[in-house]
């Protein structure tokens, strides 16, 4: 068993590889954290020297930017698409891609540890999180679900292997996802997790459902292969059909 903690990206990032100590596996998590920090310089619009901050503010078009910078703007797009525009990479009327980009640099992350020889690992990106293979022979990994209204406590944990889990809500940072549909801050969840197979849309998706408050429970129903689980700002809870399939509900 391995780990290791890294801060990048303004929160943090844990890898738990539970394959034996293979040969590689520190230089493996080496190249996924050197992988995270020009994500972090590349991406960040809190960095005025960003290439995302620099095109933003028109002093470089996409056509000058990495490679990544168009991929992720395609992925905003299929978001916004599929959401009906309740995810949007310009949040603010600021070009801010960041709701994909951290499940995308964690998704790469663990392709990284993947074709190193880590069969079995976690990384997890500010409680987003990419599960692979198992925590233990025969045993699946558990995820703690944080519950926004009650500190401390957890509202569901989430059992499996080879998932994605992202959460969106105001516990860490308040009111602070926008219904691009009002510009008003999305109220009416205080939290909302996905689970998925990659952690590129799941993240997304999740940002764009709790935009969309109640109304995502009918929207995720139509996603093929995601489930979730909500808790609204009055501390009700509600999930799609398949959800306690897998995780176990702590009400």
């Amino acid at each position: 068993m391995t780990r290791h903690v890294e801060h990048v990206m303004g929160t943090v990032f844990s890898f738990d590889v539970r394959d034996g100590g293979f040969e590689g596996v520190e230089l493996a998590i080496a190249e996924a954290v050197e992988w995270l920090h020009r994500v972090d310089e590349t991406f960040s619009t809190y960095r005025p020297e960003s290439v995302v901050s620099r095109l933003d503010r028109g002093e470089i078009t996409l056509a000058g930017c990495p490679p990544e910078v168009a991929e992720v703007l395609r992925l905003c797009d299929e978001a916004s698409r599929v959401s009906r525009g309740y995810f949007t990479s310009h949040p603010g009327g600021r070009l801010d891609p960041s709701a994909v980009v951290k499940g995308w640099a964690i998704e790469r992350a663990s392709r990284i540890l993947t074709r190193a020889g880590a069969a079995n690992h976690c990384v997890n990106g500010g409680g987003d999180v990419r599960l692979t293979g198992s925590a233990a022979s025969g045993s699946p990994w558990r995820v703690g679900i944080a519950h926004p209204l009650r500190p401390g406590e957890l509202a569901a944990v989430v059992t499996g292997r080879d998932l994605a889990v992202a959460t969106s809500g105001t516990a860490e940072r308040g009111a602070h996802i926008v219904d691009p549909h009002t510009g008003r801050p999305a109220t009416a969840l205080a939290s909302i997790t996905l689970i998925g197979e990659s952690l590129t849309m799941t993240d997304a998706y999740a940002t764009a459902a709790f935009a969309m408050g109640d109304a995502a429970r009918d929207w995720v129903r139509e996603l093929e292969g995601f489930e979730a689980f909500a808790v609204t700002a009055s501390g009700s809870t509600w999930h799609t059909g398949d959800f306690p399939k897998l995780a176990i509900l702590t009400d």
